[in-house]
C-alpha cells in the first residue's frame, strides 16, 4: 500500500493535495515500523507541512487512520477487479485466481492487517454510516459477481452466490491469518497456502455442484 503511494506522491502537496500526502504519510509510518503507534506530528513531519497542517484534514488520529483504511481498501478493490478482468469471467480459475490474489494483498500488508480486518479495523468501521462504508465491501462484489457467473453457467439455480462468496472469502481470509501469525508454517511446514487455497476452492465448488438438485 505504502510502497506505491510514495514519495512522488508526497510531493503532490506542494499542488494542493495535503490530505493525500498525509495519508500517504501515515501509511509509510505503518509499514516502516510495523505499528500504528505514531503521532499526528509524525505524519505531518514525513510529509514535511507544519505539526498544525493536519488538522485542516483529519479531526484527530482515529480520523487519519480511517483514511489510511480507506486507501487498503481501494488498493484491494483494484487489484480484484484486475484479477477478474485477467481471467475467463465465471470460471473456478476466476475464482481461485481471486482467492490467491486476496492472500497475496492480505499477507504481504502485514502491517495493515489490524487497521483493515481486526479490532481496530472493528471500532474504526463502527463510526462510518452505512454509506462511507461502502469502500471496504466493493473488492468483496467483484468475488460475488464472479461466483454469480459460476453458478449461471454451472446451472445451479438453487445456489446462494452470496453464501458462496462469503465461505470462499472465509477461507482465503483464514488462510492469510494463518500464514500472518505462522500457525500454518508450525503446523504444515513447507506448505504453500496459495495451492492449499486452489485443492480447497475446487473441493468447495465441486461439492457445491454435486449438492445440487
Amino acid at each position: 500500500m505504502a510502497a506505491k503511494h510514495g514519495q512522488s506522491q508526497r510531493g503532490t502537496y506542494h499542488h494542493g493535495n495535503l490530505k493525500d500526502a498525509l495519508v500517504v504519510a501515515a501509511a509509510e509510518l505503518i509499514a516502516e515500523s510495523g505499528s500504528e503507534d505514531f503521532a499526528m506530528i509524525d505524519a505531518a513531519r514525513r510529509a514535511e507541512v507544519s505539526s498544525a497542517a493536519p488538522y485542516r484534514h483529519f479531526r484527530d488520529k482515529d480520523d487519519l487512520l480511517r483514511s489510511v483504511s480507506e486507501l487498503g481498501f481501494f488498493d484491494l478493490s483494484n487489484h480484484m477487479l484486475a484479477i477478474s478482468k485477467s481471467h475467463i469471467p465465471g470460471s473456478a480459475d476466476c475464482i481461485i485466481a481471486m482467492g490467491k490474489s486476496y492472500i497475496e494483498f492480505v499477507t504481504a500488508r502485514e502491517a495493515f492487517f489490524d487497521l483493515m480486518w481486526g479490532e481496530r479495523g472493528v471500532q474504526l468501521m463502527a463510526q462510518l454510516d452505512e454509506s462511507d462504508a461502502q469502500f471496504r465491501v466493493t473488492g468483496f462484489n467483484v468475488l460475488v459477481e464472479q461466483v454469480e457467473l459460476w453458478c449461471e453457467q454451472q446451472a445451479l439455480r438453487h445456489a446462494d452466490p452470496l453464501d458462496l462468496a462469503v465461505k470462499l472469502w472465509a477461507m482465503a481470509m483464514g488462510l492469510s491469518h494463518l500464514v500472518i501469525n505462522q500457525y500454518l508454517e508450525h503446523f504444515l511446514p513447507g506448505v504453500d497456502a496459495r495451492e492449499m487455497l486452489e485443492s480447497s476452492t475446487l473441493a468447495f465448488l465441486q461439492g457445491v455442484k454435486q449438492g445440487q438438485p
